[in-house]
Parts: structure tokens; sequence; C-alpha cells
């Protein structure tokens, strides 16, 4: 995979992130970037830490999100791992030298600012806010990545379309393989990347 269209995606992993993740892949994918994720594979023999690295090394853009960062029932600890590996990646890029001092780092959240109280080191630095919503963190990461694509690249609406085009078509073709509602909305990711790689070849922009 080509270190200049691999973007490196670092997200919670529970079953609501899911509503925003399957969307910023798809966008990811139809722009014609290769998504990378430490779900894309599943070996009980590999160490998290150590795929997580070698992932941040293979991928010039990366995606964080810290929407997570505050814990939201009582005795609940608050999730440290994203903003970790945004540490990671950000000494990556500092301190690598090339090709990783040219690495492009999307920060998202739910809420602008809210970040600062938890990492006031990012005070300055431009976070993007998905508010929670799909199709916004689809447009959010289509605009970040049109930056380096031209004038040509298509819309946000165009992109979320597709991609709830993409989603039905792969919830009938599931059904039709004997999957249940609940088989479908637990599908590994590195399953719905394959179908929507294929989705994208016969559906292109």
């Amino acid at each position: 995979m080509s270190f200049e269209r691999s973007v490196f995606i670092n997200c919670p992993f529970d079953p609501k992130y899911v509503e925003l993740l399957r969307p910023i892949l798809f966008c990811v994918l139809d722009l014609g970037f290769e998504p990378r994720i430490a779900l894309e594979r599943f070996d009980s023999a590999e160490t998290r830490i150590e795929k997580i690295v070698e992932l941040i090394l293979a991928c010039r853009y990366a995606i964080h999100d810290l929407s997570r960062l505050k814990s939201t029932r009582r005795n609940e600890i608050s999730r440290l791992n994203m903003p970790f590996e945004l540490g990671i990646d950000y000494g990556c890029r500092r301190f690598k030298g090339s090709p990783w001092d040219d690495k492009r780092i999307l920060i998202l959240e739910r809420e602008n600012f809210r970040y600062q109280a938890a990492l006031s080191d990012l005070s300055g630095s431009d976070i993007a806010s998905h508010k929670d919503d799909a199709a916004t963190a689809s447009k959010v990461v289509r605009n970040w990545l049109a930056q380096d694509l031209g004038s040509t690249t298509p819309g946000p609406t165009a992109i979320w379309s597709r991609f709830v085009d993409c989603m039905s078509d792969n919830f009938d073709a599931l059904t039709a393989r004997g999957y249940s509602t609940a088989d479908i909305e637990s599908q590994p990711v590195g399953e719905l990347l394959v179908a929507m790689r294929e989705w994208i070849v016969v559906h292109p922009l």
C-alpha cells in the first residue's frame, strides 16, 4: 500500500461509534485513499501497540478522534488510547524525518473546544467537530482530504449519497447470504472494507 495514499484512522471501537466510522471509511476509499485501522486484521499473536506503530509509519495521513475523552458513567475511567496514539503520530511527524515530516493530521472531536479541558497543549491547533453526526463526519473528512485533491473533488453531499447507496446494497447482499440484521450491524471492519472497495469499483465516481 502506498504511503502517500494511506490514511491511519485512530478512533473509538464502541458500537455507537460504528455509525461514524463507516462513512469515514467509505469517504476515504471513495476519494482514492486507503484507510488503515487496527481492526483491519485480527491476530491474537500480534500486540496492539506494535500494530498501531506499524500503521502510523505506513501512513502519510491520519485521523484521530478524541470524542471519547470524557467518561460518561459514574466510576467510568476516561479512555486514553486515542490521545496516546495521536502523541505517537505527532512524535513521528516531529522527530522521524523524511517522509514522515510531511504527515497530515486531522483531529476530530464531538464539540468545538471541549478537548482543551483535557489536552490544553493542543490549544491553537485546528480541531474539527463532527457533533456525533455521521453525515457531518463524512463531510469533515472529505473537506480535509480535498485540500490535496483539487477543485474536481466530488462534493460532500455526493459522497454521502454514495455511502448510503453502498450500505443499502451491502445490506441486501448480506441478507441474501443469510445474515441477520444483528449480523450486519456487527460486520467486521475488514469484511466491510472489502465490500466497500468492490462497490466503488462497480460504481466509480
